[in-house]
């Protein structure tokens, strides 16, 4: 094939993702957003942040690998020198080490979070933190994780409601950490299925998401236990991304990096998610669970990926 005829190829298998104009947001939420995908970043319309949440969620294993990440200083200097348009961490990552960069590079505050130590059968992740204290701090969103399908959804949608309140009330961009979890979920093709992550997509654009992390549906073993109607779906990892995005509808998504990749995969996986719809991308332990100077670079190669789609 051409190279002209690869590039027609390419876009014809891109999908029109909704911008800030398709979203119905209060004036503060658009400002908000805004700054983060016009005034950061490559300013084009896309989004790479940075996920610091894991010390919480994980405890300090995960950056035994790459022993200077576990200063905190590490990804913040990682997320101003690489130009990300955002970081995304617990209050006290931010409270105690964001002074020297405040302003610099938008906050997306964590408002709610659990340790891995318990079950994930049982999974609720309780506030940690407000709404109002994320203004305070000069946040530009909040992030809520959200489990979808676990025995606990009953009190997870009655405090997710208060939090989509004072993000009304605040006018702050609300961004859904939407995960299939609990044993019904394992029961149905497990939480990495087409079912689940396409349940967690239209969840968060039920409940009022302005913005899904999601994760890209892959076929497990486990796959034929989905419900009737996706066990007969054949969908490779492009089909599965585009199935999940168009299923967030007016919601931007945003996909996740998860465990450690290699380069060539984390690459693909980029230009994935982005042919597919995303609106950005939220890469966290495959950016700073290496040395400082390869962590920038390969910002660097994802930057690159995120230029051919600008909106």
């Amino acid at each position: 094939m051409t190279a002209d005829g690869t590039a027609a190829a390419q876009a014809q298998a891109r999908v029109q993702r909704p911008s800030l104009d398709d979203l119905d947001l209060s004036p503060g939420k658009r400002a908000r957003l805004h700054r983060i995908l016009y005034e950061h970043g490559l300013g084009n319309g896309t989004l790479m942040a940075l996920p610091v949440d894991q010390g919480l969620e994980h405890g300090p294993g995960d950056f035994l690998v790459n022993p200077p990440s576990a200063d905190p200083e590490f990804q913040w200097r990682l997320a101003v020198e690489g130009n990300y348009n955002a970081i995304a961490c617990h209050y006290g990552f931010a409270r105690k080490y964001m002074r020297a960069y405040a302003g610099r590079v938008p906050l997306i505050l964590k408002l709610n979070g659990k340790t891995n130590i318990p079950s994930d059968a049982d999974a609720l992740s309780t506030l940690v933190t407000t709404v109002e204290e994320a203004v305070a701090l000069g946040a530009d969103a909040v992030g809520y994780t959200l489990y979808v399908g676990s025995p606990r959804q009953d009190e997870d949608f009655v405090q997710f409601q208060g939090v989509r309140r004072e993000c009304e009330r605040f006018g702050m961009p609300l961004i859904v950490w939407s995960y299939p979890r609990g044993s019904a979920i394992e029961d149905k093709g497990g939480k990495n299925s087409l079912y689940a992550v396409d349940y967690a997509a239209r969840l968060a654009m039920e409940l009022g998401a302005d913005v899904v992390k999601l994760n890209i549906p892959g076929q497990g073993p486990k796959d034929d236990d989905q419900p009737a109607g996706y066990a007969g779906i054949d969908y490779d990892y492009g089909e599965g991304a585009r199935r999940v995005v168009n299923t967030a509808g007016r919601t931007l998504a945003l996909f996740s990096g998860g465990s450690k990749l290699s380069d060539e995969d984390l690459l693909r996986k980029a230009r994935t998610a982005m042919e597919a719809g995303a609106t950005g991308l939220i890469f966290g332990r495959n950016m700073w669970q290496r040395p400082y100077e390869e962590a920038l670079e390969m910002t660097g190669r994802i930057r690159d990926v995120l230029k051919d789609f600008p909106s």
